[in-house]
């Protein structure tokens, strides 16, 4: 990545695979960024950027994408390796760390949460929009199921599956806590036919920040 290829994002701003940072901060929350975007669609991170983009440049540039490193090996699970490259701004640097969307997916936080207790493996983070947000298990459920590995999925249409397709060609959306209330089944069923409904392509879930919620697929409604 060049200097060209920098303004071009500064211009644009930051978004759903852009973000920028003033500084280097710690790992931990370094760590957090690179696993939205490699559970997400991928992106860039611009260190050394404030929030309007303007460049502030970093202190030291070896020091910091060693930090960068330390941050996607020590604090991602499975570990992210970003690409760095080094731009110069007349005597300013901006560090630009480009994670690809992952393979490997869901990549887990194994730092601590801010009160000196280690998460072990229970946070997941994605990109909604222009923010890095903490994922839900329905949308970690789907993380799993994007792998290559991952086994091919049947649908089988019952009541429940037609009591859905009802209610959404009323409501257009739905929860999961709605949907279990609607079919009278346990979250966790409620979580699994849903989720099953994305992964064969007819439901889509979109994440707000603090809910997800489900809809019928373009080519369902079109049916």
């Amino acid at each position: 990545m060049d200097y060209k290829d920098v303004v071009r994002l500064i211009e644009e701003g930051e978004g759903f695979e852009v973000e920028f940072k003033r500084k280097v901060s710690t790992p931990e929350k370094i760590a957090r960024t690179l696993i939205a975007l490699a559970n997400t669609k991928g992106g860039q991170i611009l260190f050394g950027v404030d929030d309007d983009g303007s460049i502030i440049g970093v202190e030291s540039e070896k020091s910091e994408a060693d930090l960068i490193r330390e941050a996607g090996t020590l604090f991602c699970d499975p570990p992210i390796h970003p690409e760095i490259d080094i731009v110069a701004f007349s005597g300013k640097d901006v560090i630009v760390a480009y994670v690809p969307e992952s393979t490997n997916k869901p990549h887990y936080f194994t730092g601590e949460n801010g009160n000196g207790i280690p998460e072990d493996h229970t946070h997941v983070f994605i990109r909604v929009h222009d923010k890095t947000v903490m994922a839900s298990k329905e949308v970690v459920r789907i993380l799993r199921a994007e792998r290559p590995d991952a086994p091919p999925m049947r649908l089988e249409i019952g009541e429940n599956e037609r009591r859905l397709f009802d209610y959404l060609e009323s409501y257009e959306r739905i929860t999961t806590k709605e949907f279990s209330r609607l079919v009278n089944i346990s979250e966790q069923r409620a979580t699994r036919i849903l989720v099953q409904m994305v992964r064969v392509g007819v439901m889509r879930i979109h994440t707000l920040e603090k809910r997800d919620y489900f809809t019928l697929s373009y080519d369902v409604t079109r049916a």
